[in-house]
Formats: C-alpha cells, structure tokens, sequence
C-alpha cells in the first residue's frame, strides 16, 4: 500500500487541501470555503470536511494515509498543537487542533504558522530548493515572513521568529493591530499599497483606476496597480516604486541581519513581478552592506497557491521522522 500525506492550508476565506504521495507528485487537490464567522468548531468541520472530499472517489484510503499537516494563521505552539490566536477567525482563541483532531483520525496530525508552511514549500519543491540560508516574505492582507538560518527554520522562544513585517520603518506612522505603528507590513503589503493609493488620490491626484472604478475608491485592489503601471499611469507607477522602494529599505535590514543567500517574495502581491521587485533589488544593491548584499538573491516564488498545501505536507513528514 502507497503512504500517502496530507497538507492543508486553512485561510480566512478558503480552505485548500491536497493529497501527495511519497514523491510530493498532487494526487487530488481542492479548495472549499471556510465559513470563518461561524466559529473554531464549525471551521474544524470544514477542514474534516476537505479530508472526506479529498479521499472521496479516490483510490486513496484513510488506512494508507500517513499523517497531515495544517498550516494556519496567527500565533500558534507547533509543538503542543495549540493555536493560541489568529485574526481572522472570531470564537479562536486557544484552539487545541491536534486534541480535536485525535478523535476522528488514527493518523499523527501536525501545525505551524501557515507562512512558515509556505516556507517549507518553497524550501523543499520550490524557488529555495539548494539553499540553506533562505527568507521567505509573503505580501497578501499584511507581509508574512519565515526564515531559514543554516539549514534549520527558525523558531524563536514563542515561535514566532521572523516577525519582518512588524519592522517599525516610521515612528509615527500607519497604526498596526499590533499595537505599534508604522510597521513595514502596513505598507508593502497588498492593503499597504491600496492604501498608499487611496491617500494620494484623496489629496486630489488622479489616475485611470479612478474611472475603472466609477470614482468608488473603496472598489481598488492591487491587481489594478500593476495593470495602470502597464498603461504607463503615472500616479501607479509613483505609487509602486514607492512601495518598492520602502520594501527593499526593509530587505536591506533583512540581508544586514540574516545574510540570507536568497530572498523568496511569494502571496498575492507577488504577481506584480519586475514591476516591484526590480526597484526592491535596486535599493537592497544601494543600501544592504555590500558583501551580504552581493551574496543575496531576490526572486519571485514559485509554486503560488500550491506553496501552502505542499508544504504542510512535508513539514508533517519531517515531523514524523524527528
């Protein structure tokens, strides 16, 4: 009988899951929503509820299947299998995943942060593939972050190292729910530059996404930035290269501290490609110190939404070998 392996990426709106094999080859995969806002159980539901689809007219049978890994958002202790917190979810708070879990499957059942199940990806099947001296900084709702330091991810002692999106860059700047303000991820991030765009255009500046939107800024995503910057807008191409720019500053202090040998930008910001990440690799080249920064590469990920559920699957196998 073939060992199987399951990985699940649970967001706040969809849940992706996906069966592999001993070789990561995608059995079956899919997506269904999560339905968040009726609670931790109904979202523990949801997740089984992917399982029993995934193996659903397959010929993959729960008795050949050798253990799961769930990536989530927010503060969690992988090790207890305890999510202590996440911010999309309302009703959780100290969910214990792996009790819940215990009943329904014969199976081990592992967490982490679901970045750092992204990291395990790329690491192993993806754009860090060869490297031991890896970050990975995911640009979607906030900036997300997970390192690899000599061939070991970093933990930290609440297992929550590799906070770069909390990177204060101004000191009286956007408030964060973190607490603080002026954090990186408040600006870079997919929100951060929308954000960065609806300010100015409150100013009286203007730009075609004003008519693609019938004036109704509340309607902006990012994926209209990079469309206005191809159309050589002059307000999306400003507003870009200043969000590149404040992101390379902060990869700049990346490189100074970590000394990574690459720098992986994955999430949904990550579309934009060399529209961003070419003044991102600009400013890291003027002000990042000039051996680290000569070392360092900065590439876009890529294995896009698969990056979550593959790596989930591979951190529960190294899991279960030690």
């Amino acid at each position: 009988m073939k060992p199987y392996i399951i990985g699940v990426d649970l967001g706040g709106t969809n849940i992706k899951a996906g069966i592999f094999d001993e070789d990561y080859k995608v059995i079956k995969a899919l997506s269904i929503p999560t339905e968040a806002s009726a609670g931790s159980s109904h979202v523990l539901h949801r997740i089984r509820a992917a399982v029993d689809l995934l193996t659903e007219g397959s010929d993959v049978t729960m008795d050949s299947i050798k253990g799961m890994g769930i990536g989530i958002p927010g503060l969690l202790d992988p090790v207890e299998g305890l999510s202590i917190f996440s911010p999309n979810f309302p009703d959780w708070n100290h969910v214990h995943i792996i009790n819940e879990m215990k009943d329904y499957y014969d199976f081990p059942v592992f967490i982490d942060n679901d970045v750092r199940v992204n990291l395990y990806g790329e690491w192993l099947h993806g754009a860090g593939r060869g490297y031991n001296n890896i970050v990975l900084i995911t640009l979607g709702t906030g900036l997300g972050s997970g390192i690899v330091n000599d061939g070991k991810v970093l933990y930290g002692t609440s297992y929550s190292a590799g906070e770069i999106g909390h990177m204060n860059m101004f000191r009286n700047g956007r408030p964060c729910k973190c607490g603080s303000s002026g954090c990186l991820g408040r600006y870079v991030s997919a929100l951060g530059m929308i954000n960065t765009i609806k300010e100015k255009l409150n100013e009286g500046r203007t730009s075609i996404i004003q008519d693609w939107v019938n004036r109704e800024h509340a309607n902006i995503n990012a994926l209209m930035v990079s469309e206005a910057y191809d159309l050589g807008d002059s307000l999306a191409i400003e507003v870009m290269h200043e969000t590149a720019s404040l992101l390379g500053f902060g990869l700049a202090n990346v490189v100074n501290m970590l000394n990574p040998e690459v720098i992986i930008v994955g999430g949904g910001m990550a579309a934009a490609g060399d529209r961003l990440l070419n003044t991102v690799r600009e400013t890291v080249d003027q002000h990042a110190l000039k051996l680290s920064g000569s070392k360092c590469r900065i590439v876009q990920a890529e294995l896009g939404s698969l990056a979550g559920t593959i790596g989930a699957a591979s951190y529960a196998y190294r899991r279960m070998l030690g």
